[in-house]
């Protein structure tokens, strides 16, 4: 029997503000991905920042394990290189290749391999959705003699958003749009929403152009596709925030088994899940330094659910602020590690959004060291539950469990503020914008 494909689709900080869940942002091709094949509704990532998710997935292991504890382009680099699906894939028998965004390596311009893959795909070393569409597509013409696994990033949805085009399609005029939670409906939102739906349905094209394309080649049949997002939105509140919006993840599977149907799932799961699961489906035994769990017994009906709790973690973004949380399916506890008391403002992207904040006083408000949230009451995670005596017991449970995980983990915090490594830049947390002068640089 022929290896099955691998196809890995991932966009940049879309969360989950896309059509399959609910939103008014028209991304068609994800919605007929999950309309013949599984849509999960409570997909996390291991960070709510770029590097560190997308090491997680493609790793399997936490970022704190992997090595990368801050952004590639800042000179955070996997400690394990080997351990890298590219790799493992390879070693298996399978044809690699890589196109736009991947963000876990040495890169120019959005792209590049670090050395993990058969072949690079570009057009100009962009990552933009337009241009990474064609050359994957030329690629799947080509029919790879061998089975392949492909990882394709786009641009898409990374700010700044460009102009919404009200004229042609009528989801992108700002009068009718309505901003993603937990913000206000005011017009500099809207506006910034608008442009996001552009954004959106760029890279939903792209995706729509490659499915087409294994249609017409007939590997469609022998390919299994995820469709995911990093993390959460590039939005004040979501990116480089541990917890319900900053680890938020879109996430579609489709193939000729298990992920078809059109199901949807609730149970919660990680995109660390990913790697297990394609070792299931290729046949290769899984490693034993794999820290998320296979899907198939969720989609093959053997369990409900694949995880009691999910951890989550940021050391670094743009700029030092460690947090580490665990989630449940009804609460999520977050601690900080810096005991600071003002906003890390560079850890949120210079955006509309943020600048509306600022304005509205945003920074006056509390800047919590400890947070309990009960996500069935309080969605959006609001109402710091913490000190309620009534669940002191929950709190103190998720505590333990909190530090049970770092204490398994080797988690460098548990040392104390974790040191930058030799050469790497981040961002004075007392900066405004993440790449404000003069950044700080490891010794």
């Amino acid at each position: 029997m022929t290896p099955p494909n691998i196809l890995f689709f991932h966009a940049h900080n879309t969360g989950r503000f896309i059509e399959p869940y609910g939103h008014a942002v028209p991304t068609p091709h994800l919605l007929r991905l999950a309309r013949s094949g599984s849509l999960f509704r409570r997909a996390f990532s291991a960070a709510p920042s770029c590097s560190p998710s997308r090491a997680a997935f493609l790793t399997g292991q936490y970022p704190h394990c992997s090595g990368m504890l801050g952004l590639a382009h800042r000179g955070f680099a996997l400690s394990h290189p080997q351990r890298h699906i590219a790799r493992l894939l390879s070693d298996h028998g399978y044809e690699t290749a890589q196109c736009g965004t991947e963000h876990v390596h040495a890169h120019e311009k959005g792209t590049g391999d670090g050395g993990l893959y058969d072949h690079v795909l570009t057009r100009d070393h962009s990552a933009k959705a337009a241009d990474v569409a064609p050359v994957v597509c030329d690629y799947l013409r080509s029919k790879p003699k061998r089975p392949f696994f492909l990882n394709i990033g786009t641009q898409q949805t990374h700010t700044p958003y460009p102009e919404p085009q009200p004229e042609l399609y009528s989801a992108e005029n700002p009068d009718h749009c309505t901003p993603p939670r937990p913000f206000p409906d005011t017009p500099a939102l809207r506006e910034m929403t608008a442009g996001f739906k552009r954004s959106a349905r760029e890279m939903d094209a792209a995706l729509g152009a490659i499915l087409q394309t294994l249609a017409e080649t007939g590997q469609d049949a022998n390919t299994y596709v995820f469709a995911f997002t990093d993390h959460g939105l590039q939005w004040p509140l979501h990116i480089g925030n541990v917890g319900e919006h900053g680890n938020a993840a879109f996430f579609v599977a489709h193939g000729p088994k298990h992920f078809t149907g059109g199901h949807t799932f609730d149970a919660m799961v990680s995109l660390m899940d990913l790697l297990p699961t394609v070792c299931d489906l290729v046949g290769l035994q899984p490693m034993p330094w794999l820290q998320g769990k296979s899907l198939l017994p969720l989609m093959d009906g053997t369990l409900d659910r694949l995880h009691e709790q999910l951890f989550f973690e940021q050391t670094n973004h743009a700029a030092y602020e460690p947090m580490r949380a665990v989630r449940t399916e009804r609460y999520i506890y977050i601690r900080r590690f810096d005991e600071r008391q003002q906003l890390v403002l560079p850890n949120t992207d210079d955006t509309p959004a943020k600048q509306d904040m600022l304005d509205h006083g945003w920074q006056a408000q509390p800047r919590q060291q400890e947070m309990l949230y009960d996500h069935y009451f309080d969605p959006d995670q609001q109402n710091n539950l913490v000190d309620r005596p009534e669940l002191a017991t929950t709190r103190q449970q998720l505590r333990d469990a909190l530090d049970r995980w770092m204490k398994e983990t080797d988690d460098p915090l548990l040392l104390g503020p974790v040191p930058l490594p030799r050469g790497v830049q981040v961002t004075d947390p007392d900066a405004f914008s993440p790449g404000q002068q003069p950044l700080i640089t490891g010794t």
